[in-house]
């Protein structure tokens, strides 16, 4: 997000209701990242689905507020939009692969990439993939409520079973991948990631459109000072061990 021109401020889980409400209204969007966590269950859960269902209200009433999930995060917002665990185990962790796109034609997330990207991002694998949960194209197909809320932009397969990898929303700013696209340019420990030109263009192009979503929205901190305290600026990135999945972490 800093590469493509936003400012971050980190959401911390275990906070009231009331704390997420006034955070809420002093950020322009919302990111669920990828890692670990229960999305049932856990305060990663807690703290995602207030945001999305602050963020349907908003948007219902005029208030553009975006929202995006990359891996766990996507699975985070299947679960928040028809309210049950659907995921299906594949085999697509460490693995980069190509797009089968679907409805990508009047994809709000696609429409400034390059012709050429796009035709990249077919024929080559530049999408890293590091998740062994996945929501099935026929689940996503079969139950109504991811349906007719998500347009299924891409898909992918594990030569057995084909999942959905990227989505947007019908009516709503809310967007996600089951790949990473951060990971091309920033994350050098795994041999799968990959680097090429191309590979980079395509994390670059997906974080200009999610920072372009959120200059729509006109939420602020009430005082900058309040600004600069909520900034991940206020922490120092720390690199990791060589066996860690990450160059740096946050430890907050």
């Amino acid at each position: 997000m800093e590469a493509a021109g936003a400012r971050v401020v980190p959401v911390m889980i275990n906070q009231t209701p009331e704390e997420y409400k006034k955070l809420f209204n002093s950020i322009n969007g919302v990111l669920y990242p990828g890692g670990l966590a229960n999305v049932t269950s856990s305060g990663y859960q807690r703290a995602a689905k207030i945001f999305y269902e602050l963020a349907i209200e908003a948007n219902k009433r005029g208030d553009y507020f975006p929202v995006w999930g990359t891996c766990l995060g996507y699975q985070q917002l299947t679960v928040l939009t028809c309210g049950r665990d659907l995921l299906s185990i594949t085999k697509s962790s460490g693995v980069a692969l190509t797009l089968n796109f679907h409805e990508a034609k009047d994809s709000r997330m696609l429409k400034d990439f390059p012709p050429e990207l796009l035709e990249d991002l077919v024929s080559e694998p530049l999408t890293a993939n590091a998740h062994d949960w996945s929501m099935t194209l026929s689940t996503h197909k079969t139950n109504e409520e991811l349906s007719n809320f998500y347009k299924v932009i891409s898909t992918n397969t594990d030569g057995t079973t084909e999942f959905v990898s990227t989505i947007e929303a019908y009516d709503y700013p809310i967007y996600g991948t089951q790949w990473h696209p951060e990971k091309n340019a920033f994350e050098w420990r795994n041999s799968y990631i990959p680097h090429s030109a191309s590979a980079i263009k395509t994390g670059f192009y997906m974080a200009y459109f999610f920072v372009k979503e959120a200059k729509k929205n006109f939420h602020r901190f009430e005082s900058e000072e309040e600004e600069q305290k909520a900034l991940i600026y206020n922490y120092n990135p720390v690199q990791t061990r060589a066996s860690s999945l990450f160059e740096q972490i946050y430890v907050f």
